[in-house]
């Protein structure tokens, strides 16, 4: 990413909260880089240089402010303007667990290693591997700093299968070793884990949350005051999610009950990263959006608009099965059968009884019954399960043209449940359900409906972000504003 060195100076002269994650400043006298909202005093101009991500500067030789803590910077979001396959990549990245090496990255995404390598090298400026260990070393210092986790559970929680290698890679990148880095400000909390998430400001908490509330599901999430909760299963732990918003410092607070240690707290990281969309560059998403009139007046409302995402693709998926053709509200009422007939139940350590959403090896032989489905939902129900079991859908990085096609193949789904998928269940920006009747309502005029073709149109001047114009349609209808 090019960046403009009076615009970074600038900004972060001025601590510009709005270019967090944006950039990071490297002190050349000093070795260190910083977030550009460092309370340190600010070093001369002929003394720095500008990358565009933590892998970046720490590829050439820089190691992490312990100070402004990079580690809790937002992704940035230059990252979703690159090449389609430097985020497939990406996002493969995160979602597993141990690093890959780049031919088996590569094979997966269907390109050359090669040719992977150049893609990084052009639109990053380092290697995969490179991002892989710098984040997860970054979010290991945060565990470090935040909580009091034993280093081996945080080794662990990182991504790290050897407590040897994760100390190797953590040493490379901060130059300290973690017990070092836990003396300066390990945090007792007594039990469970406590998570600091931190955005770019601003962010419509209340929207999220309403949002989520029209859609829990009974024993699995749920939405308490300005609070959202919901119950998981990860790396064989079971446990439940508080998720508040600590608006002064712009940043949620999760707080985790149940497991200790062993859990995956990097995957659950990046879970609720996409559930609450907290990377979004809001900046570049009203710019393209605010060009529509309608959209222009809705954004004057919702300033801090985010893309409702999902904690997991497949209970999304079924989810918007379910609800083909049907009322939010009855749509959900299904959801909480499905999960009281075939999810698990257990006692968090509260003693309230919760419910895990199932998964497809566990619907593998459902016939979903008696949950007052239709035959024919009832067949789709089991065609997506099959199929999802059999590994015939790519719900980690194919791209919105390859999901679709996959599962439109199969009897009973559409384009707008594909599209509806891929918007929130796999958090694509450019994925716009252009059939669905609250979009055609909030497009038309003079009573009438807009067309599908008419808004697709229309839509075509929202690219990359159709996806969340039509959150904002949605709003729209609720907020009365409209053409």
């Amino acid at each position: 990413m090019q960046l403009k060195a009076a615009v970074c100076s600038s900004a972060r002269l001025a601590r510009d909260r709005r270019f967090d994650g944006r950039f990071f400043t490297a002190v050349k006298t000093t070795g260190i880089f910083c977030r550009p909202i460092c309370p340190a005093r600010a070093p001369l101009e002929r003394n720095v240089t500008y990358f565009a991500s933590a892998a970046e500067a720490t590829e050439a030789g820089f190691r992490p402010c312990l100070r402004c803590r990079p580690d809790s910077a937002p992704d940035s979001p230059a990252w979703g303007l690159v090449s389609t396959t430097v985020q497939r990549a990406l996002k493969l990245m995160r979602s597993e667990r141990e690093p890959q090496s780049v031919e088996r990255l590569a094979e997966r995404l269907g390109v050359s290693s090669r040719y992977l390598r150049r893609l990084f090298a052009e639109h990053l400026g380092v290697s995969p591997l490179a991002v892989w260990q710098t984040e997860r070393a970054l979010f290991a210092c945060r565990l470090l700093r935040d909580t009091s986790l034993p280093v081996a559970d945080i080794a662990y929680a990182s991504g790290f299968n050897s407590l040897r290698r994760f100390n190797g890679v953590f040493k490379q990148v901060y130059r300290r070793t973690p017990s070092e880095v836990r003396r300066t400000g390990g945090l007792g909390q007594g039990t469970g884990v406590r998570l600091y998430l931190d955005y770019r400001p601003p962010l419509d908490w209340q929207q999220l949350l309403a949002f989520f509330r029209a859609r829990a599901v009974t024993g699995v999430e749920q939405v308490e005051g300005d609070a959202y909760l919901r119950s998981f299963a990860l790396d064989g732990c079971r446990g439940v999610v508080r998720v508040s918003n600590d608006a002064a410092r712009h940043r949620l607070v999760v707080e985790i009950g149940g497991p200790e240690g062993g859990i995956g707290l990097y995957a659950l990281n990046q879970r609720l990263r996409r559930l609450f969309d907290l990377d979004a560059d809001s900046e570049q998403i009203r710019s393209v959006l605010g060009g529509d009139p309608l959209l222009a007046r809705q954004l004057k409302l919702a300033p801090g608009l985010r893309l409702p995402g999902a904690w997991d693709p497949f209970e999304n998926a079924l989810r918007a099965i379910l609800g083909q053709q049907i009322s939010v509200a009855a749509a959900t009422t299904l959801a909480g059968r499905l999960a009281a007939r075939y999810g698990e139940s257990f006692v968090d350590d509260t003693g309230v009884e919760r419910r895990l959403f199932p998964g497809a090896e566990q619907l593998a032989r459902a016939d979903f019954a008696g949950l007052g489905l239709t035959r024919r939902r009832a067949d789709t129900l089991r065609s997506f399960v099959a199929a999802t079991v059999a590994g015939r859908l790519n719900f980690t990085h194919a791209s919105l043209e390859d999901w679709c096609a996959q599962v439109t193949a199969l009897s009973g789904i559409g384009d707008w449940t594909a599209q509806y998928i891929a918007m929130r269940g796999l958090s694509m920006p450019d994925a716009f359900p252009s059939t669905d009747l609250g979009i055609l309502q909030a497009l038309g005029s003079a009573g009438e409906k807009a067309k599908p073709k008419e808004a697709l149109a229309r839509a075509e001047r929202w690219r990359p972000w159709r996806a969340y114009g039509a959150i904002l349609l949605w709003q729209s209808l609720k907020s009365g504003v409209g053409e």
